[in-house]
């Protein structure tokens, strides 16, 4: 979400598919968002080629609105504007109108999002363009209500005040939208000369970050929150690198607030999108795939870092939800759910002080209102929290703005400090407030549910891909595993057409072609599936991908990747995306990917692509280092040390097995790690990675090499000295031998 010319854009849907009058172009789409404008009076066209020859011969201008299906915003511009015949009108007389989905054309959103906040100065959905025939920008905003509202231009104002103008002024116009699309251009495919990327580049990111933290409460800035939990994985691997305690400070401190905070769905598992607020307590209720995904990889990580049960306890609440909720029988996983329910936001998750204890009695309630901050007079109204929330300062329960009475459950004191203020042992606590959990649940399940957005997006499921496979190898999960498998199968079933990778898939339906995003996340998901399980034909499928991934979208002349592939038509400008928002960009991933295959497989050119990559966005990355943490994720296994773990043994032996465990369960950022089986796949293995055929099994007993750059230390059966040797490489990481890159 961004900030609009309302406050922040919080997400709330109705029904995707009601009926009210006969259905535009729309009802024939398969877009959830779409569908939910299938029955406006304003004559819809999904973007695509009928539309454009429609404005460019009846030389109109193009009202362009962009949005997603669990947008708070969009649906209340919808409501206020679009089934209004009197502004249908006005839109069907004067322009051609067309609505798109976000979430399955990134590439529109990302040129014209840029273009509105280069005029106005901000962004956020819903986003509202107007468009000369030929698809160039020349004035926008995001949110407008249907009449003037203080200083905001209303629609039955702004509509024939643009329409005036593309009458009486429209070559003036039109050159306007020349010299902004000329602007874009420059700012999305930056032409400048390849810099070098070296270890202060990561001191610089870091010392960002340290500025922007806030101590009390975790997180960077003030309100609202977003978790970016790419920020706290690159501060995990600057901790492992420099052994800096301040970086792990940081990170853990940030994932213990959000873990206690109302932005956690305590009862149900994972999420929510963002907090209202500095302290984490009033989330904007909307839940998205790419926050599970990302989410449960910082705190895998946390976990393997400092063993604290917490941290693993959070990662399986998050599967637990996306499993429950988000799966779908075939395999895939559904994009998002909604804030609202019934017309009210958080009125699903949010508990009143009498339902509790009705609920649970008075005395297990009533021990379960005070650990929760269910309070009598509440913290919480959904008016307050669609608007950006209303609570107090401190983070108490007693928060202002509590109008019905409304709690969101969230935790003041740690279980063991609650504990031992009341009386209590902890484990008995723990096991009250289980039970507790489970009963309430069990009653939230009975209300109406917030919207579900069932789409199934390539890029987003390869994020839950790897999450999901570095769940299962890490807490030795084999549902995760096999959830992680069910899904890239999936993915390469009806995802997959003519060589291509689409980006989404709903109800049987699988269209438009792949963004850099799309093959760079489900990439990154096979690697990681095949780390975990070591069965190499999700090495082949990423190897594949990632090969695609390069001829589709890598640029030979200036390097770097296009978002949008090269054999594709173009938009107005070609463009590129380094920043990484809400999720990594395609580019860092892809670096990243380019950069671990490569050493995995000793594949020199991956390797190669990834550093000249690096090199193009180093000067970039110089200007503010911590608008991107997922690159500098890259940047770190670009300097190295990096690390190549084999372990060389029968894949159903114990031996085997402990050592692979040890592997697993520790935090090994620049590390590859593969399995040289003794049996049917090892033929397989040797084909992808020739490297190992060296690397053998020795005395039928499990051996494992530890190697720094290919140069390996002495086989070894022993697991301590395994260990001992991860150690060690870790060690030694944190001393920060690191190259110097960029040539």
């Amino acid at each position: 979400m961004a900030v609009t010319t309302l406050g922040i854009a919080a997400c709330t849907s109705r029904a995707p598919e009601r009926a009210m009058q006969p259905a535009n172009r729309l009802g024939r789409e398969q877009s959830p968002y779409l569908l939910q404008h299938a029955h406006n009076p304003v004559d819809w066209y999904p973007w695509g080629a009928d539309a454009v020859a429609k404005a460019r011969r009846e030389q109109k201008p193009i009202f362009l609105s962009i949005g997603y299906s669990t947008c708070h915003w969009c649906h209340v511009m919808e409501r206020e504007s679009f089934e209004r015949p009197e502004i249908a009108e006005l839109l069907n007389r004067w322009f051609v109108s067309i609505k798109v989905d976000r979430e399955e054309h990134p590439d529109l959103d990302q040129v014209y999002m840029h273009a509105v906040t280069a005029l106005t100065g901000q962004g956020g959905w819903p986003l509202t363009v107007f468009l000369t025939p030929e698809l160039k920008p020349f004035f926008g905003g995001t949110y407008f209500p249907p009449e003037r509202r203080g200083t905001m231009t209303g629609m039955k104002e702004l509509l024939p005040a643009v329409a005036e103008a593309w009458r009486a002024r429209r070559e003036e116009l039109r050159a306007s939208a020349d010299e902004l699309t000329a602007a874009l251009g420059r700012l999305l495919n930056r032409d400048v000369a390849p810099g070098i990327f070296s270890e202060q580049l990561l001191h610089a990111a870091f010392n960002q970050a340290a500025g922007a933290f806030d101590p009390a409460h975790g997180g960077f800035g003030d309100a609202p929150k977003f978790p970016r939990p790419h920020e706290l994985t690159f501060l995990f691997r600057y901790w492992a690198r420099t052994g800096a305690a301040q970086s792990l400070e940081m990170a853990t401190a940030t994932l213990d607030h959000i873990a206690r905070g109302g932005i956690h769905d305590h009862l149900g598992g994972g999420f929510h999108r963002y907090s209202t607020d500095s302290q984490w307590l009033i989330p904007h209720f909307e839940k998205m795939l790419y926050d599970q995904a990302l989410l449960a990889r910082a705190y895998l990580e946390a976990y393997q870092i400092t063993r604290r049960p917490e941290y693993a306890e959070a990662a399986r609440g998050i599967f637990a939800y996306v499993l429950r909720d988000l799966a779908d029988a075939r395999g895939g996983f559904y994009s998002a759910e909604d804030a609202d329910s019934e017309g009210e936001e958080g009125k699903f998750y949010a508990w009143t002080q009498a339902d509790v204890l009705r609920v649970l009695g008075e005395e297990e309630g009533g021990l379960f209102a005070r650990f929760y901050g269910v309070t009598l007079e509440g913290n919480f109204s959904a008016e307050g929290s669609a608007e950006g929330g209303s609570v107090s300062g401190g983070g108490s329960s007693s928060a202002s703005g509590g109008e019905h009475g409304a709690s969101v459950l969230h935790i003041d004191q740690p279980l063991d400090a609650f504990a031992a203020l009341n009386g209590l042992a902890p484990d008995a606590l723990r096991r009250r407030l289980a039970a507790s959990r489970e009963r309430l649940f069990a009653e939230r399940a009975a209300r109406t549910r917030p919207h579900r957005d069932d789409k199934i997006l390539t890029s987003w499921n390869g994020l839950m891909i790897a999450s999901l496979a570095s769940g299962g190898a890490a807490l030795d999960e084999p549902r995760y595993l096999e959830a992680a498998r069910r899904a890239a199968d999936f993915i390469l079933g009806p995802l997959v057409r003519d060589g291509i990778l689409l980006r989404r898939e709903r109800r049987g339906d699988a269209r438009y072609p792949g963004t850099l995003e799309d093959y760079a996340f489900f990439a990154d998901g096979l690697l990681a599936l095949y780390e975990a399980t070591f069965e190499p034909r999700w090495l082949a499928e990423a190897k594949r991908w990632t090969d695609a991934m390069v001829r589709r979208f890598w640029d030979e002349e200036r390097s770097g990747f296009f978002f949008r592939g090269k054999d594709e038509e173009p938009l107005i400008v070609r463009a590129k995306e380094l920043y990484d928002g809400a999720t990594p960009s395609g580019s860092s991933v892809a670096v990243l990917v380019l950069l671990r295959l490569g050493r995995l497989t000793v594949d020199e050119r991956l390797e190669t692509l990834g550093r000249r990559a690096l090199e193009a966005a180093a000067p970039l990355l110089t200007q503010t280092p911590f608008a991107y943490p997922a690159m500098f994720a890259a940047v770190d296994v670009a300097l190295g040390p990096t690390q190549e773990i084999v372990i060389a043994g029968d894949p159903g032996s114990p031996d085997t097995a402990a050592m692979l465990r040890a592997v697993h369960e520790r935090f090994l950022p620049r590390a590859v790690a593969v399995l040289h089986p003794q049996g049917p796949e090892r033929a397989a293995v040797e084909a992808l990675i020739p490297y190992v055929k060296a690397q053998e099994s020795l005395g039928a007993r499990a051996t494992a090499y530890v190697c720094e750059h290919f140069v390996c230390t002495l086989p070894t059966h022993d697991l301590t000295q395994l260990i001992e040797l991860l150690q060690a490489s870790g060690a030694s990481a944190a001393r920060g031998r690191g190259e110097q890159g960029g040539g």
